[in-house]
Order: structure tokens, then C-alpha cells, then sequence
């Protein structure tokens, strides 16, 4: 089993408390990306899980055993850097078989171990050659085989993609999630672009602050954030807010004046920040909705971003249409009732 049991795991550097109380279960075979602003923990967090880092208080167990006071190579665990981390003077293959070389294997079962692997990956081909003669995929597949062939109980992925170009991180997204449905090991992931955690976890660890803010399936986050932090970092473009004042129970009133029904009874005239995404607005007929101004539009090919001032507060329209809007143009926006969101203005928490 290399399920991952952390309970109130805190960490510390001298007087600066970098982690709270942090408090995740990761089921064995589960894909889970750690994800958040920069600062908010997420890979001190994984260096933790890793042996790499001491933790201060609190528990982090796999497979059942509690590892705190283990050494890394005793933790059943591999983990793919950011930076490859291959070494320059050897061979493809060289660099995959050399944990193993360490753990003083055979060389036969050494090279069929880096032989599996690189069919998994498809570097067959590539085993002679040295890293300054791979692209930047290929160096990350490297990095990716050289954990593979330890045959880890939990693969660690530090934000392996951050060095690549965009096509490439979209392949290589591609290629580790089909990794992950060929080993069904356990992958503890961490990002900082919510793209990546949206298309590849099973589950995802929201953390702001060293915090966990909140934790779900990428869609459960996404239609149902529990916070006005979670709204807006998954999704993009972000999630619109706009700050109202509930009233008589039945809707709210914008800071211009205008009015928007929601779907559910209020209590009483309080301030909150109103949240509609993007894509569940649409353009209605004058006094449907609410007006605002156009500022930009932003065509994308699939759907057309326009940027609009509501009262000082910008509000984004991603339309599956074509549209001619300038600068200057006054549109009805129409929020999908069933689709808003309403998050206390104080503590940021979800208004149910």
C-alpha cells in the first residue's frame, strides 16, 4: 500500500511558521497536485513527504508507517526535480541505472529495469546519448525514467514542467498522466499553474498561506469553491467578483445600483462579493442583467474574452461568439442564475 496519511503537519524555520497544521489523506494510486500561489508551502510540503525536509509537528505516514525520523532512500518514494538533475558526463541509460548501481544490483536486471523503462517512455533509442544532446522533454522523460526503474511506492513531482515551452508542457501533461493510468502508483504533484492541476489530479490540494484552503476533484473545486481564494485561482480567466449588498431576502443590489436576482433565500442586508465565471455570462437585450462598459476585447480563436468596467470593477465575458464590441460600447450582461456564487465580504467564506 503507498497510500499518504499527513496530519497536522507543521514547519518551521526558527521563529517563521511556514506550514499550519496541514492535514491530507492521499489514497493509495491516487494522482494529487499540491497547488497555490508561490510562498504558500506546496513544495515545502512535498520535501517534507520526501525526507528532504524535517518536520516541525505533526505526523506524515505512508503506507501506514509513520516516516518523520526515516531517510529518504528508506521512504519507498522517487522524485522528478524541476531541473532534471541528470547528470551532465553520463549516458541516458547511465543516469537511469545509477540509483540502482548504488543499491548494488546486477547489471543484468540493471539493464532490464532501464530497458522497461525506457519503452515505457519511449527512449529506447536515446539510451547512448548524453543530456546535452536531449531537448527539454526528452531530459524531463530522462528525469521521469530514472524514478520509474527504482519502482517506488509514491512518485514526487516538483513542478517538472515549469522549464519547458508551452506545447511541450502540454504533451508532457499528456504523457504523465498516461504514466500514471500505466503504473497506478501513487503521484504527489506540485504546481503553481492551475491548468495543470485541473486536467491531471484525481484530487487537489488547494494551499494559500500554509494553509489548506480547500480540498476536492479539479471540477468539485471549480463549481463548487468554498472560498472567494479557491474561486478565483481555479479558472481561467478567474472567476468574476463584484462586490453587492444583499437585500430583502430575495437578491442583492451592485455597487452601481443595479440589481441581480440569486438562487437561494438571504439573510439579512449584509455586504458580499457576488462570483459569476466568465463563461456563465451571456450578452442580453438592453436592461437585462446588468450594464457595463467594454474596455477590451480579446478574440481567442475558440471564444471571445471581453473585458468590461462595472462601476471600477473589471468583469470578464468569455462568449462562444464572434462579436464587434469597441472600447467605449455599453453591453447587458446576463449572469446564469443556477451558475452564481456569493461569498461573505469579511472572511471570504461561501454564502450557502
Amino acid at each position: 500500500m503507498s497510500d499518504i496519511a499527513i496530519s497536522s503537519a507543521v514547519k518551521k524555520y526558527g521563529a517563521v511558521q511556514v506550514l499550519h497544521g496541514i492535514d491530507v489523506d492521499i489514497q493509495d494510486g491516487e494522482f494529487v497536485v499540491l497547488v497555490g500561489p508561490s510562498g504558500c508551502g506546496k513544495s515545502t510540503l512535498l520535501r517534507m513527504i520526501a525526507g528532504l525536509e524535517n518536520i516541525s509537528g505533526g505526523n506524515i505516514a505512508i503506507g501506514g508507517e509513520v516516516v518523520n525520523d526515516l531517510r529518504p532512500k528508506e521512504r519507498g518514494i522517487a522524485m522528478v526535480f524541476q531541473n532534471y538533475a541528470l547528470y551532465p558526463h553520463m549516458t541516458v541509460a547511465e543516469n537511469m541505472g545509477f540509483a540502482l548501481r548504488l543499491s548494488k544490483l546486477a547489471k543484468d536486471e540493471i539493464d532490464a529495469k532501464v530497458r522497461e523503462a525506457a519503452e515505457i517512455l519511449d527512449l529506447g533509442p536515446l539510451l547512448a546519448r548524453y543530456p546535452r544532446q536531449l531537448s527539454g522533454g526528452q531530459r524531463q522523460r530522462v528525469a521521469m525514467g530514472r524514478a520509474i526503474v527504482r519502482d517506488p511506492s509514491v512518485f514526487l513531482f516538483d513542478e517538472p514542467l515549469s522549464n519547458l515551452d508551452a506545447k511541450l508542457r502540454v504533451k508532457m501533461r499528456t504523457e504523465i498522466k498516461a504514466l500514471h493510468q500505466k503504473l497506478k502508483t501513487t503521484i504527489v504533484y506540485v504546481t503553481h499553474d492551475q491548468i495543470e492541476a485541473m486536467t491531471m489530479a484525481d484530487k487537489i490540494v488547494v494551499l494559500e498561506g500554509g494553509h489548506v484552503s480547500q480540498v476536492g476533484s479539479p471540477l468539485e473545486l471549480y463549481d463548487n469553491p468554498s472560498n472567494r481564494f479557491v474561486a478565483t485561482f481555479i479558472g481561467s480567466p478567474s472567476m468574476n467578483l463584484l462586490p453587492a449588498t444583499t437585500r430583502d431576502g430575495t437578491g442583492l443590489t451592485l455597487g452601481n445600483g443595479q440589481d441581480v436576482a440569486v438562487p437561494h433565500q438571504l439573510a439579512s442586508e449584509r455586504a458580499v462579493d457576488y462570483g459569476i465565471r466568465p463563461e456563465h455570462l451571456t450578452v442580453g437585450a438592453e436592461g437585462e442583467g446588468f450594464a457595463a462598459e467594454v474596455m477590451v476585447v480579446e478574440p481567442t480563436g475558440s471564444e471571445t474574452h471581453v473585458i468590461c468596467d462595472l462601476n471600477g470593477t473589471e468583469v470578464v465575458a468569455a462568449l462562444r461568439d464572434r462579436v464587434t464590441y469597441q472600447p467605449g460600447d455599453t453591453i447587458w450582461l446576463v449572469p446564469d442564475l443556477e451558475r452564481s456564487h456569493l461569498f461573505c465580504q469579511d472572511s471570504g467564506q461561501v454564502l450557502h
